[in-house]
């Protein structure tokens, strides 16, 4: 008797060979010379390269605006998923197709459209400038642009459980006497924080390493409205490569840990959904 193959493809090995192959690419060899390059500065020249003044504000813009821009996006998606999951409206489809958006449109035009609106001149600009927003060649024009380009990550991770929880949920708390609240935060609420947290962390990891829309509205100042990706583009352009690459690996070691983080959220949201 033959035995079951268990594999659920066929030509595995040679799939798996062309993937790990095509992975190694695009992927892995320039993270290694990324590595190399910045392996040609010594430990205290490495240190020197990312630890200056202007490095470290530009971490912390970076960190500060990226996790700003995730908290918004948190909510305003949660809120955003809730709608289009629990209600029918007019042109619901069209605006669900629209939450893809920041996916399809180039950033660079994202931050074209943010410059045009909030320019002194602009839309909306006119009106905030007078009261004293500056949302224009500052921090808070950069949380703005993040929160739009990681916006759709938190919909679309929480959209699916939504959809999964089962209405006899709620029917059961009403029956049992719960609050419209308390029918919130104790039934529907938990199983929905897991995917929360998880479109929480890959919108933070977008806004991490953003560069196209950002350079239209941060102003570029050093150690004021400077991030991170702009300070490395800025070192490549004075022909400064290891210390461009240095600071790379600074922030290829955040996002790694982001990435790690991102897979335990996953694995804890299958546990709980089991």
């Amino acid at each position: 008797m033959r035995p079951v193959s268990r594999r659920v493809l066929p030509g595995f090995s040679l799939t798996l060979g062309y993937s790990l192959f095509y992975l190694s690419l695009l992927v892995l060899l320039p993270l290694s010379a990324c590595v190399l390059k910045a392996t040609s500065l010594s430990p205290a020249e490495f240190w020197d390269a990312v630890s200056t003044p202007r490095a470290l504000a530009a971490y912390r813009l970076t960190l500060g605006a990226s996790l700003a821009a995730a908290l918004l996006d948190a909510v305003l998606g949660f809120l955003v998923a809730w709608v289009l999951v629990r209600y029918e409206f007019p042109l619901r489809r069209l605006f669900d197709a629209l939450v893809d958006l920041p996916f399809a449109l180039p950033t660079a035009v994202a931050g074209l459209v943010y410059s045009s609106l909030y320019v002194p001149s602009g839309w909306l600009g006119r009106y905030l400038v007078p009261l004293g927003i500056e949302t224009y060649h500052s921090p808070l024009a950069i949380v703005l642009v993040l929160t739009f380009t990681g916006f759709p990550f938190v919909v679309r991770t929480v959209q699916p459980v939504l959809e999964a929880l089962e209405p006899e949920l709620e029917e059961a708390a009403a029956i049992l006497g719960a609050s419209r609240w308390q029918t919130f935060t104790r039934v529907l609420l938990p199983p929905l924080v897991p995917a929360i947290l998880t479109g929480f962390a890959l919108s933070f990891a977008r806004a991490l390493g953003e560069y196209g829309s950002v350079i239209f509205v941060a102003g570029n100042l050093p150690e004021e409205t400077e991030i991170a990706p702009m300070l490395i583009y800025a070192r490549l352009e004075e022909y400064a490569y290891a210390e461009a690459t240095a600071l790379a690996v600074v922030l290829l070691g955040i996002s790694f840990v982001l990435l790690a983080a991102i897979n335990l959220l996953e694995r804890w949201s299958k546990k709980y959904a089991a």
